[in-house]
């Protein structure tokens, strides 16, 4: 076997080969729209119920390695990448319902055609449309691809200077009317579409995903991933590339790659038990990941603190904090916030301490969240706390308890 190389060393094994990642995945994906390619899809399944109203055609060509619809809920606004033949953005019309809004971004046209000829008949069939599908590139969000077309079709480039003013004019539209706006959405969603970017464009693109969602908001991405880094046969292989494996994530790189964009809360929802396929000795498998972004911004001290719940002896979070089971940690007001939002990563794993007298934000001072501090229970209490209380109306030692 051959002896394989890391990711780091991917971009440059791509610039010497003989083909053009984006060019073959256009191909094979533009082909697969036109007849059904099994090899492209890792088996599936999905919610019941959700497929019935679903066109057959856009079933058998649409291609995916998970189900990342399931976390999504009613009223929200999600962006696919890479939506395809549509099926996950029209199960998504049905979750978020008429309130929501759902955005497909991909840049195939035999992908975008095949999608959007069904729209007319979802919207009839749903009694509502909130469905769109847009031509962009994954990891340029920020770009309609329609638009910059349209201005090449009355601009034609014929001498290399005017690249230039093609390129300002991207620029412009980047910035004045972007396809997908800083802060709109409230999920991102990928089905098994992240790998067949090319090597150099993977960092863009997460910074892209994380550039559009709202604060609060969260990324589900299903893909393909590898228990090892890919021999460099696999890597220079066109068909593997455009086949989800050539471009696959190690395991440990693919979160790493979500914590360094600044995500937080980054967890494995799914992990494939047996590798959908095996080359070379190294193992390719699904993977379903969620990753919230939020937790930069300002730290305030307002006395609250919490206690984690365990079972573990101790827990790390995406900020370096540590929180020791049973111990009353000192928070500031942000992260008290984080571990306490019912729609976060980490509120089921702990127990909220606010402080009984609520310090106003614009009296809060500074809190230093360099290091872990216990909170002493008197700073949540006050220092001129002496009430005695005996609870009367509680159950603790009445007729039926255990005392």
């Amino acid at each position: 076997m051959a002896e394989a190389i890391t990711h780091q060393q991917v971009d440059s094994v791509q610039a010497g080969s003989s083909y053009d990642v984006e060019q073959a995945v256009l191909q094979r994906y533009g082909a697969g729209a036109q007849q059904p390619e099994a090899e492209l899809c890792c088996p599936t399944e999905y919610e019941p119920g959700y497929l019935d109203r679903l066109p057959q055609e856009i079933i058998e060509k649409d291609y995916g390695c998970g189900d990342p619809t399931r976390y999504v809920a009613v009223g929200e606004t999600v962006v696919d990448l890479g939506s395809g033949a549509g099926k996950n953005c029209y199960i998504l019309a049905q979750k978020v319902g008429a309130s929501g809004q759902v955005i497909g971004v991909d840049f195939n046209e035999e992908m975008l055609a095949l999608s959007r000829k069904y729209l007319d008949e979802m919207a009839d069939k749903l009694g509502y449309r909130n469905v769109a599908f847009v031509k962009g590139k994954i990891q340029d969000l920020a770009l309609n691809l329609d638009q910059a077309q349209a201005w090449l079709n009355q601009h034609p480039i014929t001498r290399f200077d005017q690249v230039a003013a093609f390129e300002a004019v991207c620029d412009r539209l980047r910035q004045e009317q972007p396809l997908i706006a800083d802060n709109s959405v409230d999920v991102v969603i990928s089905n098994c579409v992240l790998n067949l970017v090319r090597p150099q464009d993977k960092q863009q693109l997460f910074r892209e995903i994380y550039r559009v969602l709202k604060r609060g908001g969260r990324a589900v991405i299903s893909d393909i991933v590898c228990d090892e880094d890919p021999t460099p046969q696999i890597l220079n292989d066109a068909q593997l590339w455009s086949g989800c494996i050539a471009g696959a994530f190690r395991e440990d790189v693919f979160l790493k790659m979500f914590e360094d964009a600044g995500f937080y809360g980054v967890e494995i929802l799914v992990r494939q038990d047996q590798p959908w396929q095996v080359v070379d000795g190294i193992e390719f498998r699904s993977m379903t990941v969620r990753a919230f972004k939020g937790k930069e911004g300002p730290c305030w001290e307002r006395n609250q603190a919490v206690v984690y719940k365990g079972p573990w002896k101790a827990v790390q979070d995406d900020d370096g904090h540590t929180l020791y089971r049973g111990q009353r940690m000192a928070v500031c007001d942000k992260t008290f916030k984080l571990y306490t939002d019912p729609n976060g990563p980490y509120h089921l794993g702990i127990l909220p301490l606010p402080p009984y007298e609520e310090i106003p934000l614009c009296a809060a001072q500074p809190f230093d969240c360099s290091h872990n501090e216990l909170r002493h229970p008197r700073e949540t209490k006050g220092a001129e706390y002496r009430a005695t209380v005996t609870n009367l109306d509680s159950a603790c030692c009445g007729p039926e308890s255990c005392c």
